[in-house]
Order: C-alpha cells, then structure tokens, then sequence
C-alpha cells in the first residue's frame, strides 16, 4: 500500500514499517532564488512536489511571553536588527545582520559582555511567564489542515540554556570564559532558562496539533565540551523528553554539529529523534555510528552539504555505501542533513530523491 508523506514519515518516526525511505531535502529562502529561472519563483511546497520529496513544515507555535517588569524591544535598520532586553537594572543589546545569499540572521554583537550583564538577563528571564496563545494555537490548527498528508508538521518549543548562552548571548568566546570565571552566576542563569523553556515545553506538549515538537539545539562539540553537555544540558534534556513521553508525543533534537562523543549520553535522554544528523566531513557521524550507540532513536539525516554539491550518482554511492552497512532500516529518514546547499539543482535532488524511493530497504 502506498503511504502518504505524512503516513510516511510517522511510520519511520514510530519505528514502524514505511512502504519505502522518507526522503526531504531541506530547501529554505535562499534556496529557489539561486537557481534557473524555471524554479526560482517557484513556492517551496510546489518545488517539493516537483522533486517528489517528503516535505516537513514548520507550524506555528502556542505560546507567548508575559511580561511585567522587562520588555523586549526590536527594530530592523536596514541589513540590521537591534534587540534590547530592558530590565529596571540596565539594558542590554544584541546586533544581527542578515545575510543576502543565505536569507538569514546572524549575531554581531551578543547582549552578555560583562559579569554584571549576567544578573541583568536573569533578571529578564526571572520575569518571564509563558501561557497559552489561543490565536497562534488557532493559526497552527489551520495549518496543520492546510498540510494534511501532503508531509510532517513540527513546532519548534525552543533551545536550551547551555547552546542559547552560546548563541545567542554571550557567543562562543566569552560563554566559555564565564562560565570558567563565573561558574555559579552563569548556572543560577540557565536554571531561569531552563523554568522558562519547560514551561514553554509543558504548554506545547499539552496542546500543539504539530505531529512534531523540536528543541533546536544545534550541538555540537566544536562549541562545548562533552563534560559542559553532560553537566548543563543533558539534565534538562532528559526532563524535557520525559515530559513527552509522558504524554505520548514525540521530541525532536535538531542536533547539526559533531556529535560522535556524544552518542551514549544522547542515547539516555529517551527522545524520539535527532535531526540535521550529519555525515563528515561537515559532521562527525554516520548512520552506522547513530545506530550503534542509539538502537532506539530515528536518524534523520545521513548526509553533508559537501557531498550534495556533487552530481548525483556520488551522492547514491555514498548513500548506497552507508546503508549497506546498517543492520535494517527502520527509523530512519534521509535529508540533506543541514539545510540544501544551492549548487544542489533540482535536478540533482530529484535524481537522488527517485533513487531512494527505489531502494530496497530491510524493515
């Protein structure tokens, strides 16, 4: 019988038996506008069925902030985005510029630069409280019926104190002299993130229509440690997760980086998923690896940008050769892994996409 995307992906999800590989390869905004002229005014959903691919979207999500003595305050100038964290004890700013070719953000200037700014964002997540927003639930409930089984829907509940403080607050650099200098300031810090987050989590768990729920975590261990994961991350992780599958719904960790010594204390957090798993020489994990140490948990993923910019038939080589290797095939869903780079035409993508649709896999 043939599934739809969605019945597809649930299956693989689930560990169940699909009728053949998921496959979605991850096109955002930068994607159609750097191709030919035939796909590049192109929709994204339009492109997916043209591919023939399993798309996975993005809903949106259930909850909102409330604030009584902080705010938050944005304003864009020009290829700039200046936000102020306003707390009564000072204000701190972040600067993102946006990139044309990648049609994304990046942080400039982080908001933490001083110890004292540690106690300031405290203080503006120590006055956070997070409820349900009926509007954005209602918006997500229509989406989800505008998708149908035409693919997977996920909503994204947020990221953990640990990778948060890396990237998007104090950067790479200074989050780790900080957290050598001011050890017992930055933890006070990340359990008000943390009581922000699980409460974000709570409301998503309970009420999202998302099939999916991700924590977007982008671990890697060329940002923190393995000992600085085990320590401040995978406490939260495991609470998170838990408190899905308390409630039979499936987390998701969207993981990019190099994760190989991380495997066995990913394994014990129980979550359903790790997403954007990366092969090298952009990650540091194949399927295999994944496997191995997760007998458990569905791998999407199993590729790298590098080796989508090559023509189609290294790319089925190399999948081909990787999967050959895995003991059976369930729980598993193949993408670009990180998001499609553009010199991957359509072409490219279809051909390797009707590829795996073909292959035999061992359920």
């Amino acid at each position: 019988m043939t599934m739809t995307s969605r019945q597809r992906w649930l299956a693989a999800m689930n560990g169940g038996t699909p009728d053949r590989l998921p496959f979605w390869p991850k096109l955002d905004g930068a994607y159609a506008r750097a191709q030919d002229t035939q796909f590049r005014e192109m929709p994204l959903r339009a492109l997916h069925e043209w591919i023939g691919s399993d798309p996975h979207e993005g809903i949106a999500g259930c909850t909102r902030d409330i604030r009584t003595k902080t705010a938050q305050h944005s304003v864009r100038e020009g290829d700039r985005n200046i936000t102020e964290f306003i707390t009564p004890r000072a204000t701190l700013r972040r600067v993102d510029q946006f990139d044309i070719a990648s049609q994304s953000w990046h942080p400039m200037e982080m908001p933490v630069k001083t110890v004292d700014d540690i106690a300031v964002l405290k203080d503006w997540f120590d006055d956070v409280q997070v409820e349900l927003d009926t509007d954005q639930l209602d918006n997500a409930k229509i989406q989800c019926a505008q998708i149908g089984e035409s693919g997977i829907t996920a909503n994204t509940i947020g990221e953990s104190a640990l990778m948060s403080w890396v990237e998007w607050f104090a950067g790479v650099e200074n989050a780790h002299l900080f957290l050598c200098d001011y050890e017992s300031d930055v933890s006070d810090l990340f359990e008000s993130m943390h009581r922000v987050l699980l409460r974000r989590a709570e409301l998503a768990i309970a009420n999202s229509p998302a099939d999916l729920l991700y924590l977007s975590e982008n671990t890697s261990t060329t940002t923190i440690s393995p000992e600085q994961y085990r320590r401040f991350c995978l406490p939260h992780m495991t609470q998170y997760a838990s408190l899905a599958n308390a409630h039979g719904r499936m987390l998701v960790l969207h993981m990019c980086g190099h994760l190989k010594k991380l495997l066995r204390d990913l394994e014990t957090i129980h979550t359903t998923a790790f997403e954007a798993f990366t092969s090298p020489p952009v990650g540091n994990t194949t399927f295999m690896d994944g496997r191995a140490a997760c007998p458990n948990v569905c791998l999407i993923g199993g590729t790298n940008a590098v080796l989508w910019t090559k023509p189609a038939s290294v790319i089925i080589a190399e999948l081909d050769r990787h999967l050959a290797l895995l003991p059976h095939h369930r729980q598993l869903v193949i993408t670009s892994s990180g998001v499609m780079p553009p010199r991957a035409t359509p072409e490219t993508i279809r051909d390797v996409c009707r590829w795996v649709q073909k292959y035999p896999a061992r359920f």
